[in-house]
């Protein structure tokens, strides 16, 4: 565990020197703060639903997943600083959970500032406060962001390259949140599979405030099996 520690405090450390990371987290809090005094506020009742299910919050967090795992393992492929770090006497599997780790991080990091908005409602007396819906809405979104970066992680590992590890990562995440969105256009025997294969169908009923163990384990399988994929992936070395 210490090493896996290690790896996540380095990796964080390097993402706060890029730009990238900055920028995109004031995208992130721009949209959600402009959303909320237009949408939220003048509702007088505090839930996140509007918030967690507007599409455009939804395209920014996309964006915002596939832009820090793009770098995971492409810019130390380019640099090779990766081979180094394989070198050092960690397992696999640990760099892959750190690195994990420190996106996954990151992103909490952005949606913490967010809390403004609920607290602002309490302490001015502003509205109601529908506690079960944000809880559901902040723990569904940790859950489809870690499933997002596990799957740019993965694709980050099979190329040197940021710019195309962060087009494929994009395109792969958008499928599985428009699967969802589809579902009118698909065979009726296939409707079922596609909705389950929808993180943004897990995510919404999570976002509700209902934890379902059929989402959870959508969610904490999807994360395990892109984990061992990227593991599978950094051991191609050996073969």
């Amino acid at each position: 565990m210490d090493k896996i520690l290690a790896v996540t405090k380095k990796e964080l450390r390097s993402s706060f020197n890029s730009p990238i990371a900055y920028i995109i987290i004031l995208l992130f809090l721009v949209v959600t703060g402009w959303f909320f005094t237009t949408t939220i506020f003048p509702t007088g009742l505090v839930s996140m639903r509007g918030i967690t299910e507007n599409i455009i919050i939804h395209l920014v967090l996309l964006i915002f997943a596939a832009a820090i795992s793009m770098r995971t393992f492409s810019e130390e492929k380019k640099s090779g600083t990766l081979e180094l770090l394989l070198t050092k006497p960690l397992k696999d599997f640990d760099i892959v959970v750190g690195k994990f780790l420190s996106a996954l991080l990151l992103v909490v990091f952005t949606f913490i500032p967010t809390l403004v908005y609920v607290i602002s409602f309490k302490i001015f007396g502003l509205g109601s406060i529908d506690l079960g819906s944000i809880f559901g809405a902040y723990l569904g979104l940790i859950f489809i962001s870690a499933l997002y970066i596990s799957i740019g992680i993965f694709i980050s590992s099979l190329t040197e390259n940021q710019v195309i590890a962060f087009i494929i990562s994009f395109l792969i995440i958008l499928i599985l949140f428009l699967f969802n969105k589809i579902l009118v256009f698909i065979p009726s025997p296939l409707v079922s599979t596609i909705e389950y294969l929808s993180s943004d169908y897990h995510y919404l009923n999570i976002a509700k405030g209902v934890i379902d163990t059929r989402d959870l384990v959508y969610f904490i399988s999807g994360i395990y099996i892109m984990l061992l994929l990227t593991k599978t992936s950094l051991e191609r070395r050996k073969w």
